[in-house]
């Protein structure tokens, strides 16, 4: 059986987020492939969805327009994390995606990064076999994959995932880019 890449976005992407449910909308949970988002359909997500997905949407784009520049030009794009929100994220050659699906670690792609939101979500998917990596936790809501390009991080809310978590995610992204051996640990970056 073929593994199979659901969400939204771009199966070409630098950037992956994967959440454990798609939007609560028909459309998109019989989604069967990655799409990349049209017409205002972050909005309509948001107004069907509720608050809780407002905030994935917000967050994700607050943490690519935090990643590190030298390595990612997402903040190049856009004035602000709202405009790079509303004009880019998730949309054709945004080299985002949004997925509902397992990771599929093709070999060791030094130019993607994958970033599972939520300790549980990544717990479930190594218990279910879906996924294959060597976790390195760093505290109860951090854990790095270094072989694989994989962070687990809080889930993407406010709360969860406030400024100065999303502060040391984009350090984790930064230290994960510059390390030049696959080193099984990283350094916690102190802030």
């Amino acid at each position: 059986m073929t593994e199979q890449v659901v969400g939204l976005g771009e199966y070409d992407f630098n950037v992956a987020v994967y959440v454990a449910k798609a939007p609560p909308m028909p459309y998109f949970e019989n989604l069967q492939s990655i799409e990349p988002v049209i017409n205002e359909q972050i909005n309509t997500i948001n107004q069907h969805c509720g608050n809780g997905w407002r905030k994935v949407f917000n967050v994700y784009a607050k943490v690519l327009f935090a990643l590190p520049s030298e390595h990612y030009s997402f903040a190049k794009q856009a004035d602000s994390w709202q405009a790079y929100r509303d004009k880019f994220l998730l949309q054709n050659n945004s080299k985002t995606a949004l997925l509902f699906s397992a990771p599929i670690i093709n070999g060791t792609n030094k130019n993607q990064l994958h970033i599972i939101a939520g300790r549980t979500h990544a717990k479930n998917l190594l218990q279910q076999g879906k996924l294959n990596a060597q976790f390195n936790w760093l505290d109860d809501e951090f854990a790095i994959d270094t072989t694989n390009h994989i962070i687990v991080c809080p889930y993407f809310d406010y709360r969860q995932l406030s400024n100065i978590k999303i502060a040391r995610l984009s350090a984790l992204v930064a230290q994960l880019k510059n390390t030049k051996t696959d080193r099984k640990e990283l350094l916690w970056p102190e802030f």
